[in-house]
């Protein structure tokens, strides 16, 4: 009997051994590290390869300058040079860029609240949008002068048009539910807006906000081209004119980390604002 029982537990299928907590802790946590360091790393790696490339081939500073001799080309420039370019620069974005927003939203409720608006102003945004800014600007600044204000214009225009898009779009993507029950407890067409199609489109907005704010420095640069006497691109051309390729590629660089930051801080607004349009894997 004793026999019967031992067998009849020998053949019981055994489980498998568990997997140590601490090993799968450990993988996850070396992913997660994987995860940070991979934008990182691949960066260090382009400056590296870009590096070999120009010694081993030995390309010339004017054709393509080594990060070390951009670097050595801008650590030339002196604090207080930067310092004023990158503010003339970051005034009229920024400036552009308010004006912008302070546009583009109401524009965009009333093309939401009326399709006339729609169906009228809707193909002269495009007309306006497809238009090159390069051939327009300097018409912009002949006819409003050399200040900071066709500045403002050039990068206003470039600017608003993916806020108007995105906005309506997500004006009109409110589902039907919430806008016949809204109505079916008699709410206005102000509240309707307010309450229930603003916050819902508020993903769409920022969307919006982090793509202008690139465009923002585009179009800041693309008028100092045109007319400036200070600012990055201004610094760019000067350089450029001059042929000093790792000067201006030092304000390629400049720009391009200043772009960085200023859509970083849009993602950072939209976190401490308004959490809940991120996605969940995002908070």
């Amino acid at each position: 009997m004793r026999s019967q029982t031992i067998s009849a537990a020998s053949s019981l299928p055994v489980p498998p051994p568990e997997a140590k907590p601490g090993k799968a802790a450990v993988g996850a946590q070396l992913r997660l590290w994987a995860d940070r360091l991979a934008p990182a790393t691949a960066f260090v790696a382009l400056i590296v390869v870009w590096e070999g490339a120009c010694r081993l081939f030995s390309i010339p500073s004017f054709l393509l300058p080594s990060p070390s001799a951009i670097v050595a080309a801008g650590l030339e420039v002196s604090a207080m040079q930067w310092l004023t370019n990158i503010s003339a620069t970051l005034r009229v974005a920024l400036m552009g860029y308010v004006v912008a927003i302070a546009v583009s939203i109401p524009l965009a409720v009333a093309l939401a609240n009326s399709r006339l608006l729609s169906r009228t102003l809707y193909p002269i945004l495009v007309i306006v949008q497809s238009t090159p800014i390069v051939a327009v600007a300097p018409i912009i600044v002949v006819t409003l002068g050399a200040s900071d204000l066709p500045r403002i214009v050039i990068t206003f225009l470039i600017t608003f048009f993916p806020i108007v898009v995105s906005t309506v779009t997500g004006l009109m993507a409110t589902p039907e539910e919430l806008i016949e029950l809204s109505r079916s407890l008699r709410a206005g067409r102000t509240r309707e807006m307010l309450h229930i199609r603003l916050p819902f489109a508020v993903p769409y907005i920022f969307s919006a906000l982090k793509i202008s704010i690139t465009l923002a420095i585009i179009g800041a640069v693309v008028a100092e081209f045109v007319a400036a006497e200070h600012g990055l691109g201004f610094f760019i051309m000067f350089s450029t004119s001059f042929f000093r390729i790792p000067q201006a590629f030092a304000g390629l660089a400049v720009l391009v980390a200043l772009s960085l930051v200023l859509f970083r801080l849009c993602t950072l607004a939209q976190r401490w604002f308004v959490p809940w349009s991120l996605p969940k894997s995002a908070r």
